[in-house]
């Protein structure tokens, strides 16, 4: 069992987020987000701790909040 990282851990973390903005280019609303519900279940999956999971969830839900 481990803890969320909230803190940077992504090497060259312009360069994924530049992949991802492209990975949405063209797509209608609908489709950006069965993109990103798609991408949600694959790195929730890779990281498979479900109380990472939860943490994580905590955080989004948190940050919508403020």
């Amino acid at each position: 069992m481990s803890d969320l990282t909230l803190t940077p851990n992504i090497d060259n973390a312009d360069d994924f987020y530049a992949d991802l903005l492209e990975a949405h280019e063209g797509l209608e609303k609908s489709d950006s987000e069965a993109l990103n519900a798609r991408l949600i279940l694959i790195l929730a999956n890779h990281i498979g701790d479900r109380q990472v999971l939860s943490q994580a969830l905590n955080a989004a839900a948190f940050k919508m909040e403020e």
